[in-house]
């Protein structure tokens, strides 16, 4: 069994980030105390030891080589650290940023956790102050913390972002910059080993990189969990319908792992025109490639913005006789007066349900009926774990083998019963 001391993984919250790190290392805690305690049963039978002695010389060893201290507590039972470094973040009055680690982290592994999309008022000083950043800002907020990392000695800086920034800016159609690759080669070059992310907009943006790597994670069994708990819906009259041809290998993977047919919206756009909100955007043309008369459809997309591609979408498949319309999102920006549109969609008829992860910090929208939240920080401290522990990483990142297991499994008690445990656990 793989053995990694806890005590050398340590998580730095940004200030964007400071939510979903919390709840990143409440799964942390949770996976090391399951580790562990498989560890110690199955060192007390292959020793013929008890248990209890197992442990306390578990936690003897982790204390010994540890460049930190553990939790105090009885060392009768597992002392997991408390992973979260305090940092002291500084907003100055001219724009910049200052962080600040506020204790030794030489020689550990660093997991900075950042959600640059979060719009909502966050703490700096101590929480004296509070300030609504931009995207910019939140990035600069990233470059500053990798260096203090750098600087007070940690052995390697993995950074978490759930959503990649200027990820839509992967392609030059002109005299323009690639810049998600520029973002990323910054962070390379500023000594960040390792990124984590969720649903990247392009696949291209990895090969920009020279020593970095990129972890780019799915939430898609989480989806499907919450599609199954949708009363009526997985049924016979249901297709998956692709938003565009950008996204027909995402909804193409929905429609093997759910055996329902595939089908298309093909849009035509005028890149000279800006998309402003959902109403006004630059969509020219729009058509629909299959059948969904009568049927419950079932969108999936990796980010929703203003809003419009989606809306229009939408329409256009109510027009063409669809039943219930449920789309499933990655990251749920709701930029701009996306909030207020889906409401007036909503009542309109236009669809049933919008699914969206926590990848991006929301309060409004999650006071909406017709949005489901899909908590995906389990998946991120399963992967921070398996890292750490330098453990392989491919049945996660692809998890074509734990759905359909998960589908197999749960045919006999009916479509989709029972899907309350977590993967890998």
């Amino acid at each position: 069994m793989n053995y990694s001391n806890p005590a050398n993984l340590a998580v730095i919250a940004c200030p964007g980030g400071e939510i979903f790190a919390d709840e990143v290392i409440v799964h942390l805690k949770k996976r090391y105390h399951h580790h562990f305690k498989r560890l110690a049963a199955e060192l007390a039978k292959r020793y013929s030891l008890d248990a209890g002695v197992v442990i306390r010389r578990i936690n003897f060893i982790n204390e010994v080589i540890s460049s930190g201290p553990h939790s105090q507590g009885s060392t009768d039972v597992f002392c997991i650290p408390r992973f979260k470094i305090p940092a002291r973040f500084t907003f100055f009055p001219n724009g910049e940023v200052k962080a600040e680690i506020l204790e030794s982290i030489r020689g550990k592994d660093i997991y900075i956790i950042q959600d640059v999309e979060n719009h909502y008022p966050v703490n700096f000083s101590g929480g004296e102050e509070k300030k609504v950043l931009s995207v910019n800002d939140h990035l600069m907020t990233v470059f500053v913390t990798v260096d203090a990392a750098k600087q007070a000695g940690a052995k390697q800086i993995t950074l978490v972002l759930p959503n990649f920034p200027y990820a839509r800016q992967h392609k030059a159609k002109g005299r323009e910059g690639l810049t998600a690759s520029r973002v990323g080669k910054i962070l390379e070059g500023l000594g960040v080993n390792h990124i984590i992310t969720l649903d990247i907009h392009s696949r291209d943006v990895v090969n920009a990189f020279n020593r970095m790597r990129l972890e780019n994670l799915h939430a898609s069994y989480q989806i499907i969990r919450v599609l199954s708990q949708l009363e009526g819906v997985l049924n016979d009259d249901f297709v998956v319908v692709s938003p565009d041809t950008g996204a027909v290998d995402r909804n193409k993977f929905f429609a093997n792992a759910l055996k329902k047919p595939l089908a298309l919206l093909y849009k035509e756009r005028d890149y000279s025109r800006v998309s402003k909100d959902a109403l006004e955007n630059n969509i020219s043309e729009i058509k629909l490639l299959g059948n969904v008369q009568g049927k419950t459809v079932f969108m999936a997309d990796d980010m929703l913005g203003t809003g419009g591609t989606l809306l229009t979408g939408m329409k256009i498949l109510k027009e063409n006789g669809a039943g219930k319309v449920i789309c499933s999102i990655s990251l749920p920006l709701f930029s701009g007066n996306a909030i207020s549109y889906f409401d007036q969609a909503y009542r309109d008829g236009l669809f049933y349900r919008i699914i969206g992860t926590n990848a991006v910090y929301q309060e409004e929208v999650l006071q909406r009926e017709w949005y489901i939240s899909v908590n995906i920080t389990g998946l991120f401290a399963q992967i921070i774990s398996r890292i750490h522990q330098r453990l392989s990483l491919s049945s996660l990142l692809d998890n074509r083998k734990i759905i359909t297991r998960l589908l197999a499994d749960t045919q006999p008690e009916g479509p989709f019963q029972g899907l309350l445990f977590q993967p890998e656990d």
